[in-house]
């Protein structure tokens, strides 16, 4: 082939649309080896992020799209996943060894944002990747109980300082929850909380994490601030219900991450819809449409609605959340195309920050 046929080909590629993250291929892969003998095409691609259940329907995509240039035959597709690094903090301290640090929030409680959060990390580890999560809800830690840890469960501790997670359903987790009675009420102001969720960030040890998801407590008050100003947050994401007091609550979280510099991944709709176990009747009680209009008001991607089930809920209070229970069940599927959405976005921003980095160069004059 030509040189202007090779060009064809990276063309075809890079503007190939990947349908699980709804992004253009070329802000979310990188072309490690493309070439062409005849009319047979051998295509490597690198995903910046971890594609490990759906490589075979990704091949697919990639093919169709080189097929699709005059003169293809055949394609040779190979695909390969390394996860992009977003967090710069590499300063030997604990947060240095994860990659990712992705927040979850709501503007109010009550919106299902926690297990969400939870549903959304196990999501990511089933693709492959390391994943760690951290409940920062200081008052209403609720971690434990959702991934059925056992009740008296403590942290390790090393080096008199440092606390290491707790492993569960695969996650590496931290929370308020290990170190306190259930019964315990945490009656503290706003600096004291403050304080201990820094320590549980700064002081847990993570081992080689590729994302962080930071489940929030509600709201936009002193704790979110001063996480959102100290932790290196890559991207957070806003859940909500379809109702309009939560659309508006949802809108302070989404000026409160763009004050503090955090680019905001897009929104996630709760509750969106019922379906009746008995005659299968679908019902917005909520409301409907309400998340796609507040994603389009602040120019964010609407990441995906969410049913209202009551399994999902049976699931996260016996410990074992509904991505846990079953991988391939309808609602785990809802939950695993919301996290390829939310990682990809993630992966499309950080290749937009490399891009408008200026280029600094040296002449030998």
């Amino acid at each position: 082939m030509t040189i202007n046929s090779i060009e064809s080909l990276r063309m075809a590629i890079l503007e190939a649309v990947d349908p699980f993250s709804q992004e253009s291929i070329g802000d979310v892969a990188d072309i490690l080896e493309l070439s062409a003998e005849g009319s047979i095409v051998r295509l490597k691609l690198a995903f910046r992020y971890p594609v490990e259940t759906i490589i075979g329907e990704l091949s697919n995509v990639l093919s169709q799209a080189l097929a699709d240039v005059p003169g293809v035959t055949m394609a040779d597709v190979e695909i390969v996943w390394r996860v992009v690094r977003a967090n710069i903090l590499d300063d030997g301290s604990p947060l240095s060894a994860v990659k990712n640090i992705i927040a979850v929030s709501s503007g109010k409680g009550g919106v299902g944002k926690s297990t969400t959060a939870v549903n959304l990390a196990l999501a990511l580890a089933a693709e492959g990747a390391n994943v760690g999560i951290l409940d920062a809800d200081i008052y209403g830690p609720s971690l434990p109980m959702m991934l059925g840890v056992a009740d008296g469960t403590r942290p390790e501790i090393e080096d008199e300082k440092f606390f290491k997670p707790v492993m569960a359903h695969g996650l590496q987790t931290m929370s308020m929850g290990y170190l306190v009675n259930e019964q315990t009420p945490m009656v503290w102001r706003g600096p004291m909380a403050g304080g201990a969720l820094k320590q549980l960030v700064t002081q847990t040890l993570w081992q080689d994490v590729d994302y962080l998801i930071i489940d929030m407590p509600p709201g936009t008050g002193d704790i979110q601030l001063t996480l959102s100003q100290t932790v290196p947050v890559s991207g957070a994401v806003i859940v909500t219900t379809p109702q309009d007091i939560a659309l508006l609550d949802a809108q302070k979280g989404v000026e409160m991450f763009r004050k503090v510099s955090v680019p905001v991944l897009g929104m996630i709709e709760n509750m969106a819809i019922h379906v009746c176990s008995n005659c299968g009747h679908k019902e917005h009680i909520f409301g409907s449409g309400g998340g796609q209009k507040m994603a389009e008001l602040n120019q964010v991607p609407l990441l995906g609605s969410l049913p209202l089930a009551m399994s999902i809920r049976e699931q996260a209070d016996s410990g074992n959340p509904t991505v846990s229970a079953d991988i391939d069940s309808d609602l785990s599927l809802y939950y695993r195309s919301i996290a390829y959405r939310m990682i990809g976005g993630l992966a499309s921003e950080a290749a937009s920050k490399a891009a408008a980095a200026p280029t600094i160069s040296v002449d030998d004059d």
